[in-house]
């Protein structure tokens, strides 16, 4: 029996197990009809009956059952003492199933069998104890194996579900870290596009105003890098990136760049997650670089409105004063020129949104283009 065999042998292919069990319990019942002289011939046929077919226990195991059982229960009424040793490999063969309903009718089965295997040879009163007890021992291992192997498959498809698991978190978290350094990137690489630009175009008019130019385009790339380094060096941290208490900073940047933003809130602010702080301050940068780099507004309000359950993020250009064909603004986009609809950008915007559990939208509105997400925070 699996259980009651050494390590080594359990290793074993299934059918070379079956095989040396099957010889070991063959012999253990042949053997005594030989000793000390052979038997009867049909005895020896009745005890090979009784414990030959364990072979095929495993893919027969109720048929192996009950041919072992009849096999012994004829035996007894010739051989003294009783050798059930194939019947207890078979009661905890069928114990260990995991068909219940093959188990429910073996129990008939075997009470009647070991019952006659007493009666017909009229056995002792103290042959029936050690009897009942050997078989309820064989059919509680039988038990006992059925729960281990069931156990042991939970554990298995546990560690499958949470190898799953790890494996979606850590794409999610290689998309976590994709988005944050296409934003980082792009924000700030737009910001000293725009800066750039300016600067040569009044660095002989307003040379001061081209020196803030300049500083200003250092300053984003000393931020950018800040902010880089400590991505990279957290990785999976969140606690590290902006928020929304960063959103004052970030359009004041914008500002800076020429692009007026307002920042107003309705309703209470109160803390949220920190993957949905990011998720606000990543949409709002987002947005505002874009109409900084690809719109002809000059003015943004980004707004947030707080419900008890959920936080709507709104981003709506509220002004366009197209600069005259003769003085472009450098870094802007002209009359005609269309705010971008498409690309990676709002892909990102809409990615972050949804995983968080909200909802985006973009699109034209009354003065230009909105951006709008909710986002659940209850």
């Amino acid at each position: 029996m699996d259980t009651l065999v050494p390590t080594w042998l359990r290793a074993l292919p299934p059918r070379r197990v079956d095989l040396i069990i099957t010889a070991v319990v063959t012999a253990a019942t042949v053997v005594p009809l030989l000793l000390p002289s052979p038997g009867d011939w049909w005895l020896i046929l009745l005890a090979l009956l009784a414990s030959v077919p364990l072979y095929w226990r495993r893919a027969a195991p109720m048929w192996t059952g009950l041919v072992v059982a009849l096999a012994m229960c004829v035996l007894v009424l010739w051989v003294k003492p009783l050798l059930p040793y194939g019947p207890l490999v078979s009661v905890y063969t069928v114990a260990s199933l995991d068909d219940k309903m093959k188990r429910l009718v073996s129990i008939p089965v075997i009470a009647v069998t070991a019952t006659l295997s007493l009666a017909l040879p009229n056995e002792q009163p103290e042959t029936w104890r050690y009897m009942a007890t050997v078989l309820v021992a064989a059919y509680a291992l039988g038990v006992g194996a059925r729960a281990r192997r069931a156990h042991a498959s939970e554990l298995a498809e546990r560690t499958r579900r949470l190898a799953h698991e790890r494996g979606v978190a850590a794409a999610h978290e290689r998309t976590r870290i994709a988005r944050d350094v296409h934003d980082i990137v792009t924000h700030s690489v737009g910001l000293m596009v725009v800066q750039a630009e300016a600067g040569p175009v009044v660095l002989r008019s307003d040379p001061a105003r081209a020196e803030g130019a300049f500083n200003a385009i250092g300053d984003i790339g000393r931020g950018a890098l800040v902010q880089l380094r400590g991505l990279l060096t957290t990785l999976r941290a969140t606690d590290g990136s902006p928020g929304v208490d960063a959103l004052g900073q970030l359009v004041e940047r914008i500002s800076d760049a020429g692009l007026h933003v307002r920042l107003e809130h309705t309703g209470t602010p109160r803390p949220v997650p920190s993957e949905t702080g990011v998720t606000i301050y990543r949409v709002t940068q987002e947005a505002l670089t874009n109409v900084l780099r690809h719109s002809p507004a000059d003015a943004v309000t980004v707004h947030l409105s707080w419900q008890p359950t959920t936080l709507t993020l709104q981003i709506t250009e509220t002004a366009t004063t197209p600069a005259p064909a003769s003085t472009p603004v450098p870094g802007r986009a002209g009359p005609g020129i269309p705010h971008r609809t498409g690309g990676h950008g709002l892909a990102g915007m809409r990615e972050r949104v949804a995983a968080c559990g909200g909802t985006f939208e973009a699109g034209p509105g009354a003065h230009g283009f909105v951006v709008t997400a909710h986002l659940p925070v209850g």
